[in-house]
Formats: structure tokens, C-alpha cells, sequence
């Protein structure tokens, strides 16, 4: 069976979970300090797929 998320996409997710570990890692405008595990997984896939690299699409909202 076939990757789900490419390897490009789990260092660049791995990347942003130090930064959220470490305090260092904001988001939006604000730029305030993400405080959820979760958000920070979701900032990390954001980022990869700007990057390119292979994740699925997003949930699809209502």
C-alpha cells in the first residue's frame, strides 16, 4: 500500500512540532503562540503542502 503522507511532509510536520515544543511556533496575523497539539500538526501539513510535497487535501467543510 501506498504512502499516505510523503517523507518531505513528516520532517517538515517533525520540524514544526519542535518549534510548538520549544514555544517558538505563532500563528495568523496575530502572530500569537499555538497552545494545541493539534493546530500545530494542522500548521505542519499547511506547510508541506505549500511546499509541494505529497499530503491528501483537506477535509472537505460543510
Amino acid at each position: 500500500m501506498a504512502r499516505k503522507y510523503g517523507r518531505k511532509a513528516g520532517r517538515k510536520v517533525h520540524a514544526v512540532m519542535r518549534e510548538y515544543k520549544q514555544g517558538k511556533l505563532r500563528s495568523g496575523r496575530s502572530r500569537k503562540p499555538v497552545t494545541s497539539r493539534t493546530q500545530a500538526i494542522a500548521i505542519g501539513l499547511s506547510e508541506a503542502r505549500r511546499v509541494g510535497a505529497k499530503v491528501p487535501p483537506p477535509k472537505k467543510r460543510r
